[in-house]
């Protein structure tokens, strides 16, 4: 039980920590404080449904549909991170950036939850990682066992989440200043247009 349980839990962690562009708007969104609550949770559910979903045994359907659709899937996963990528370099080069001192005007739960969305959903590796990986790797465990390296899988998930979506106000103090938005603008955007690239390599675009 308990080695089914730590055995989910590391698993999830190793594929979540990599930092992608789901990653990378949670904790812009924890940096500027604005729903973080909720983004969070919903990363962490969206997580955990894609676990369950693979550990049930669906992911020998997504597994065919993947693979027949992936060009297509990856192509436009990746247009859609370029152009994600492409607003936050043209914020890097703005003449001002937020200061989270003065008084914004923030973006609605909806729209915040709708991007977070895209981010989760348009990924095709999120489906290889939880739903073809996880649940590949949890038909090593049976009975009991397999719920319960679903439960760490699912755990690890919103332990993460929510601990960089709340980590994050630690880096508040640091992005009072116009320069570390445009630095963390930067760097969003590279890793958008490297995960942009990759896909598109992956896809057989390039």
């Amino acid at each position: 039980m308990l080695s089914a349980l730590i055995t989910g839990f590391f698993l999830g962690l190793s594929l979540i920590v990599a930092i992608g562009a789901q990653n990378a708007f949670v904790l812009r969104q924890g940096i500027l404080r604005q729903h973080i609550f909720y983004i969070a949770l919903f990363c962490s559910i969206s997580d955990a449904l894609l676990i369950i979903i693979g550990v049930v045994g669906v992911s020998f359907f997504l597994n065919d549909l993947i693979h027949q659709y992936a060009k297509i899937i990856f192509g436009f996963s990746a247009i859609w991170l370029f152009s994600y990528g492409v607003l936050r370099f043209r914020a890097a080069f703005k003449s001002k950036s937020i200061n989270l001192s003065n008084n914004f005007k923030p973006k609605s739960l909806l729209n915040s939850i709708s991007i977070v969305a895209a981010f989760t959903y348009l990924n095709p590796h999120v489906y290889l990682d939880t739903v073809i990986l996880i649940g590949s790797i949890s038909q090593q465990f049976s009975d009991l066992n397999r719920i319960y390296f679903a439960v760490g899988a699912c755990s690890a998930s919103f332990v993460w989440f929510f601990g960089i979506a709340y980590g994050a106000k630690l880096l508040t103090p640091i992005m009072q200043t116009p320069r570390h938005w445009r630095i963390l603008d930067f760097l969003i955007a590279l890793i958008m247009f490297t995960i942009g690239f990759n896909l598109l390599s992956e896809g057989g675009w390039i």
